[in-house]
């Protein structure tokens, strides 16, 4: 197989949110969550080279495999924790590798960032011998969460960002299991709906920072969304509504795991 150089030139950003610029500091608020990585590494099934696409930090990575990342953002390849597979400067629409390369392929929680969507998962089915899996989240589902109460300007951009799930279904394998992920209340992968029951999270800028969503709301939104419900918390409106999540296990809202088969 062929692997571009780390030099090659690449466009200032290679999808809809500069990692280069704003993702530095990423990795220390997303963390793989060992339950879900359990799910994506179940779905690759007994393949034994996987290559990772938009692998950013080198999260849910399988340990015992060959592994190898594919990430266009020199930032977050810097993230990458000693012992971490190799990474390629390369972005999904054109990955340089032969056809049926690796067993599987993955992508976890990066195509809705995508230039070409129908072209990365092409890809992806093209390089992969056997299965393709695709952690992302349901656009039509992202208002499950409080948060649309409190944000709405954030789900609005995100339904517009994420393509849907049965786009991805009928891209990524002849046949294709859509399954919805339970997210558990202490999940360490800081995305937003990992705070479902931890409302006071979403009040730390570092932790909206590694939220690319809050990158589509313009400031004056952010602050209102922000203020309001510092001010619910303060005065006990936000658990009156919402308190039963802060005992609930797991939430189901919009994450899916899709697995694609040739």
């Amino acid at each position: 197989m062929t692997t571009l150089p780390e030099t090659a030139r690449r466009p200032p950003t290679a999808g809809d949110f500069d990692y280069d610029t704003k993702g530095h500091g990423y990795a220390a608020q997303r963390r793989p969550d060992p339950r879900i990585g359990a799910l994506v590494h179940t779905a690759l099934g007994d393949s034994r080279t996987v290559l990772n696409v938009g692998a950013g930090a080198g999260s849910y990575e399988p340990a015992g495999r060959y592994v190898l990342a594919v990430e266009p953002s020199a930032a977050m390849r810097a993230q990458r924790p000693p012992g971490a597979a190799p990474a390629v400067n390369a972005t999904a629409e054109h990955l340089p590798f032969d056809d049926d390369s690796f067993d599987a392929a993955m992508a976890t929680v990066t195509v809705h960032q995508w230039t070409d969507l129908d072209r990365g998962l092409a890809e992806l089915r093209r390089v992969a011998r056997d299965r393709v899996a695709v952690l992302t989240f349901d656009g039509d589902a992202l208002d499950r969460l409080w948060l649309a109460d409190y944000a709405p300007e954030l789900i609005a951009a995100e339904r517009r960002r994420y393509p849907a799930i049965a786009q991805i279904a009928e891209a990524i394998g002849r046949t294709a299991e859509v399954m919805n992920v339970p997210i558990p209340f202490d999940c360490v992968d800081g995305f937003t709906e990992a705070f479902y029951g931890r409302p006071e999270q979403f009040l730390d800028p570092q932790v909206r920072a590694a939220q690319s969503a809050w990158d589509f709301v313009d400031d004056a939104a952010q602050r209102r969304a922000v203020e309001a419900l510092r001010s619910d918390l303060a005065s006990g409106t936000w658990d009156a509504r919402y308190g039963h999540l802060r005992t609930q296990l797991q939430f189901e809202g919009s994450l899916r795991l899709i697995v694609g088969r040739p």
